[in-house]
């Protein structure tokens, strides 16, 4: 590793990105995993007033630009926005930071999870979810003990593909966590500074591994939903 931190600005190696790229593309899937099926779960339990309104909500993030979500973004937790001045009495500052890079990561793909989640939820069999009702149990031990075996097939495909988006994602970030090499930089904002510099073998070096990277992970989720199906068949 040591021999390709030459070619890299500011004596910052190429871990630096990469590392960062994982971190922030971890903790926002993790995050947006347990937001996103509680939200799928929520909406998918049947017709109700303002159901639409929801779902549209979920799953703007996906149609609007990663700018115009980072402006939102900055509008509600930066230093002068609706949530700023009690972020920064709780000693917690979010633009510039990677911790920003993290939420902007978060509401990018939270989407992703959620519209795959509400899918794998809707097409469970909804007898079998009467029919632990009728036996007595709870909604919770309905949507654990029976709709979430049989959809997490969908729900984990979702999330892997949360994952792989979260480690490209590029216009929030920037917008609410800037482009800082060793403190913001993930891969994306790393390869658009290179080639903005006009450094090609950095931007080629980068854009291999952020490939390789994310071909990996889609290889990874191919693999385990297979052992998934070998436990459950």
């Amino acid at each position: 590793m040591s021999d390709l931190a030459p070619i890299l600005p500011s004596g910052v190696s190429l871990a630096a990105p990469v590392m960062l790229t994982l971190r922030v593309a971890g903790l926002a899937t993790f995050f947006s995993f347990f937001a996103g099926v509680g939200a799928a779960w929520f909406v998918a339990r049947g017709p109700f007033r303002g159901r639409g309104i929801i779902d549209a909500l979920c799953a703007l993030p996906l149609v609007l630009p990663p700018t115009v979500l980072g402006y939102y973004l900055i509008l509600l937790v930066g230093r002068r926005g609706l949530m700023g001045p009690w972020l920064a009495e709780a000693g917690i500052n979010l633009m510039f930071s990677w911790q920003g890079a993290v939420v902007a990561a978060t509401v990018v793909v939270f989407p992703l999870i959620y519209k795959a989640a509400r899918a794998a939820l809707e097409s469970v069999d909804h007898s079998l979810e009467r029919a632990a009702r009728t036996l007595g149990a709870s909604e919770w031990k309905v949507f654990v003990r029976v709709s979430l075996p049989l959809a997490w097939r969908g729900i984990f495909a979702g999330t892997m593909l949360a994952f792989a988006r979260g480690m490209g994602e590029f216009g929030a970030t920037l917008m609410l966590a800037g482009n800082l090499p060793g403190r913001t930089q993930t891969l994306a904002l790393a390869i658009y500074d290179a080639f903005q510099s006009g450094n090609d073998a950095q931007a080629t070096l980068l854009v291999a591994v952020t490939s390789v990277l994310c071909m990996s992970v889609l290889l990874l989720a191919e693999r385990l939903a297979h052992c998934g199906r070998r436990m459950w068949s």
